[in-house]
């Protein structure tokens, strides 16, 4: 098989990019790696953000084991849900993590519900957790969109731009290809290629422009909470036109809508609504305070 993958208006030609090493006869998929230096960097991050906050960074350590398990899960069931045909016949193929089949959003839904126990049981501020959590949360999906590309998967349809990044069809599902590549394929050297976009790189530079301005904006949040709901608009954004480039949407049944394009499109307006009343009635609070200073003067 044709292990190449290139960026030719780019100049970057890589003759040989395996999807996994070996370690003593035992195959350890990069995908794999790449999700573990991930977590691994966002907990480093939130440990570091919880120092800065007066947080014990034992908290986040504690909550990533549950959150980990979690997020696995709801990720998994995320992607079989909404690719329910071709598990309904095979249902052994469900647990078949090693065949890929994870989506992120579902992820970020069990963070999230690992947290929202975690805080009950604890007797721990939620808003806080999440506010601090989400520093590590982004810096992981900026790394982690990196194993896509190790898997030569969720990419976009075809184009001829800047950032074009060329596949050999052999190494890529055929399922994933549209008529619009297979219309535009080159054949090099006998071998047949696509030319897509790179969404991996999109959404991994997406996010690190969302993670550099978190960190400029968390010391001008006006409440708690705030900087999740930022990091949910700011990933929202990102999420809606990158998906619609990608060619292998999970849809809602048979209506053709991408459902992780809607669900980021409803969260940036929900994100949009809660940090407005948010602000607004802290602006409120501290209006009234200050009246109340000046009376009491």
């Amino acid at each position: 098989m044709n292990m190449s993958i290139s960026f030719p208006h780019l100049g970057i030609y890589l003759d040989h990019v395996g999807k996994s090493i070996s370690v003593f006869g035992f195959e350890i998929a990069y995908y794999g790696i790449i999700m573990g230096c991930s977590i691994l960097l966002g907990l480093y991050l939130a440990e570091r953000e919880a120092k800065r906050t007066g947080q014990s960074p034992d908290t986040y350590t504690d909550l990533v084991i549950y959150a980990i398990v979690v997020s696995i899960i709801c990720a998994r069931a995320y992607y079989v849900i909404f690719s329910w045909d071709n598990y309904k016949d095979n249902l052994l193929e469900i647990l078949n993590l090693r065949h890929g089949g994870i989506a992120i959003y579902g992820a970020v839904i069990g963070a999230v519900a690992t947290v929202y126990v975690y805080s009950k049981v604890k007797k721990k501020s939620f808003t806080l957790l999440l506010d601090t959590a989400c520093i590590g949360l982004v810096a992981g999906q900026i790394l982690g969109r990196w194993g896509n590309f190790f898997n030569r998967e969720a990419f976009g349809g075809y184009t001829d731009s800047l950032f074009a990044m060329r596949l050999p069809v052999s190494a890529v599902r055929a399922h994933e290809i549209t008529e619009q590549m297979w219309a535009n394929v080159q054949v090099i050297g006998g071998e047949q290629f696509i030319q897509v976009h790179p969404t991996f790189l999109y959404e991994s530079l997406w996010n690190l422009g969302v993670i550099c301005f978190l960190y400029w904006y968390r010391k001008r949040k006006k409440f708690q909470g705030e900087l999740f709901l930022t990091y949910l608009l700011g990933y929202g954004l990102g999420r809606v036109w990158i998906e619609g480039l990608r060619t292998d949407q999970l849809q809602i049944g048979s209506t053709g809508i991408p459902v992780s394009q809607m669900l980021a499109g409803v969260l940036i307006l929900f994100s949009l609504f809660m940090i407005v009343r948010g602000r607004r009635n802290m602006s409120v609070e501290e209006r009234t305070q200050k009246n109340g200073h000046q009376e009491s003067d």
